[in-house]
C-alpha cells in the first residue's frame, strides 16, 4: 500500500507522537522524498513549505526524532509518527510539545515551562 501524495498537493500530513506517552509533539508535512528518508533512515525528516526544501527535524538543534512505529490512516493521505524525542523539546519555541497552548475562554493560555532556551539553541 503506498501513501497518497496527490491530495495535498504532493504532501501528507505528519503527526508526531511520543511513542510512550503518546502525547502530540508537533504535526509537519512530508513529501515522497522526506517520507523515504524518514524510512530509510529512522530519522523524522520533513517538507518545509515555508523553506520549499527538506529538513531532518534536529539538524540545529540536535533535537532529533528516532521513529519507532509508522502508521498510516484509511485515506493515506496523513501518517502518525510514532517517536522517541532526542533532547527536552520538539518545539521550536522551547516547549516540549509545538502544543503548548489551550483556549481558556477567549485567549490561548501557556500551559507548559520551557523545557529549552530556543535563544541559546537556535542564535536570536
Amino acid at each position: 500500500m503506498q501513501l497518497d501524495f496527490k491530495k495535498l498537493d504532493g504532501l501528507v500530513a505528519a503527526v508526531i507522537q511520543d511513542w510512550k506517552t503518546n502525547e502530540v509533539l508537533m504535526v509537519g508535512f512530508m513529501n515522497e522524498e522526506a517520507w523515504q528518508k524518514t524510512v530509510e533512515t529512522g530519522f523524522a525528516t520533513f517538507y518545509s513549505r515555508s523553506r520549499n526544501k527538506l529538513w531532518l527535524k534536529g539538524e540545529t538543534s540536535g533535537h532529533r526524532l528516532v521513529v519507532k512505529e509508522l502508521r498510516t490512516d484509511c485515506d493515506r493521505d496523513a501518517v502518525l509518527v510514532k517517536v522517541e524525542a532526542l533532547g527536552p523539546g520538539v518545539c521550536h519555541e522551547g516547549y516540549r510539545s509545538c502544543f503548548a497552548r489551550k483556549l481558556e475562554g477567549r485567549d490561548w493560555q501557556v500551559t507548559e515551562e520551557l523545557a529549552f532556551d530556543p535563544n541559546a539553541v537556535f542564535g536570536g
